[in-house]
C-alpha cells in the first residue's frame, strides 16, 4: 500500500498540502530529467510521514545550475543552501529534514 504514495511531485505541487499548520519547505532540485525524478520520488517516500509540507521546483537549465555552484546531479537546494548532492538515500533525506524541523522547534513526531 505504501508504494502508491512514493511518486515524484509535479513542479509546484505540495506534499502534505492538507496540513497548512505544518512548516513549508520550498526546495529546488537541479539535474537531468531522470535524476530529478528519482530524487523527487525519494523525497516523497522519505518525508511523507514527517509533519512538514514540501514544494519542489525543478531547475532544468544546466547553465543556471552551474552558476549557482551545482556540481553533482542531482542536487537539492533550499534558500541558496545545498542540502544534498548526488542521489542520496531516503534515510539521509529523512535525517536532513528532521534536523531542519528541530531547528525550527517543530517535533518530528507531529
Amino acid at each position: 500500500m505504501g508504494l502508491e504514495y512514493c511518486y515524484p511531485l509535479a513542479e509546484g505541487e505540495t506534499l502534505n498540502a492538507d496540513h497548512p499548520e505544518w512548516p513549508l519547505f520550498d526546495v529546488t532540485i537541479h539535474g537531468g530529467d531522470r535524476e530529478r525524478v528519482k530524487l523527487s520520488k525519494r523525497l516523497v517516500c522519505a518525508l511523507k510521514h514527517l509533519p512538514l509540507r514540501l514544494t519542489i521546483r525543478y531547475e532544468k537549465d544546466l547553465s543556471r545550475s552551474i552558476e549557482r555552484g551545482v556540481a553533482k546531479d542531482p542536487t537539492l537546494e533550499m534558500g541558496g543552501r545545498f542540502l544534498a548532492e548526488g542521489l542520496v538515500s531516503a534515510e539521509r533525506l529523512t535525517e536532513i529534514f528532521e534536523n531542519l524541523l528541530k531547528s525550527k522547534g517543530t517535533s518530528v513526531h507531529g
